[in-house]
């Protein structure tokens, strides 16, 4: 079993598609949620995140919060991501 990973995304978002494009190249399935004139949507990724980021994406890694497509970029570059990635999302049921 993989990581759980969620994007809330634009469709027309550069910065979204740069962080889907190292799930795609990592092959690892991850859940969008394209909050595109869905305020709901918006708003839950909004309590959901850290310090109220507005903007888009935010990434949530086995519900916890990344952030951006650059804390995306940076947590590759520290060779963090694939921890990361390698973890199991452990709910109690």
């Amino acid at each position: 079993m993989m990581a759980n990973v969620e994007i809330y995304a634009l469709s027309t978002c550069p910065f979204c598609h740069r962080a889907k494009k190292i799930f795609q190249e990592k092959q690892v399935s991850y859940t969008e949620y394209l909050v595109d004139g869905n305020e709901k949507l918006r708003e839950e990724m909004i309590t959901r995140g850290r310090d109220g980021k507005r903007s888009v994406p935010q990434i949530f890694i086995n519900d916890q919060h990344i952030g951006g497509s650059d804390d995306l970029y940076q947590l590759e570059l520290e060779g963090k991501l694939d921890q990361l990635l390698s973890q199991t999302l452990l709910r109690s049921h």
